[in-house]
């Protein structure tokens, strides 16, 4: 593919709109349709639904987004670099994002910057909070488990996490394995459950993607950190529902088994999201590092 066309796309994708991508990229409105015309011919399918605000990425422009950033961005500081010479010092940057995303993966991957002087400044949320602090510019940068929305926003797909229902080798002995089979939200009724929330929002949507229901469950606890959650779970007092690059270890260890096997395990789309135009020098660096690492991470 040229790469005008995906550097077209990424800046259509990034600012939600047509016109902000031509003053971006230095074109007319015309060409950046034309490109995108023929980009989706390539592709072979629709990247973008038109409606009066702007663009809406499509499933298969998120996809084509998180292959083509890393790479288009790499090549886009190499272009703009002055040089062999060494890379500049970093300053400061504010990061926020889930702490068990943020702990786990996040901020041990800019250790290279670190190095370089980057001095990081983070805050743990939720992603609505997070976002809404982006916007009045108390943060640099956001790591987030949702999609937003809005022309002021640079949103980079980041991060696939896959979900695991899991509770301890003893709770797992009282399913019955044919009635999972064939009635798996009455089989697994009468596990209690631990929750990130009250409203038990990961759970809930496991439960609705794939059962077509709400859980039944009792809750026998809530805890606001999906590591205080396995503990739980670890400890006997309930299943739950956990990312798998946290469930992992504990299933390894034979601390936890997998409760449910789904044919395919539900995904969620992670998001780098930025400002447009107000991303300063160390926080691109963050943001370009970033997803090189998650390239190397594959799905969480």
């Amino acid at each position: 593919m040229d790469l005008d066309l995906l550097g077209t796309f990424l800046d259509v994708y990034r600012s939600g709109s047509l016109s902000a991508a031509a003053v971006t990229g230095g074109v007319s409105q015309p060409a950046v349709s034309g490109r995108l015309a023929r980009l989706e011919a390539q592709v072979g399918a629709p990247l973008f639904t038109r409606t009066p605000r702007g663009v809406v990425p499509t499933a298969r422009a998120d996809e084509l987004a998180r292959r083509v950033a890393p790479h288009l961005d790499g090549l886009r500081a190499v272009a703009g670099a002055n040089g062999p010479e060494a890379p500049a010092p970093l300053d400061e940057v504010r990061l926020a994002g889930p702490a068990e995303l943020m702990s786990a993966r996040v901020l041990p991957a800019l250790a290279p910057l670190i190095e370089r002087g980057l001095v990081v400044h983070a805050t743990f949320g939720l992603a609505a909070d997070l976002l809404a602090a982006l916007q009045r510019c108390e943060h640099d940068l956001v790591v987030s488990a949702v999609r937003p929305t809005g022309r002021s926003l640079r949103v980079t797909p980041f991060f696939d996490e896959q979900f695991v229902l899991v509770g301890t080798p003893s709770m797992a002995r009282t399913v019955d394995a044919a009635l999972l089979v064939a009635d798996p939200v009455r089989a697994l009724s009468h596990l209690p459950l631990v929750g990130y929330a009250a409203d038990l929002p990961i759970v809930r949507r496991y439960w609705r993607t794939e059962f077509s229901r709400r859980p039944p469950n009792p809750v026998s606890m809530t805890a606001p950190d999906l590591r205080a959650v396995l503990a739980a779970v670890v400890a006997g007092c309930g299943v739950s529902v956990l990312p798998r690059y946290l469930a992992d270890p504990a299933i390894a260890s034979g601390s936890v088994v997998q409760l449910h096997r789904p044919v395919i395990e539900p995904l969620n789309t992670g998001y780098l999201v930025m400002k447009q135009g107000h991303g300063d020098r160390s926080a691109e660096a963050v943001h370009a590092h970033l997803l090189v690492a998650a390239g190397r991470w594959g799905s969480l």
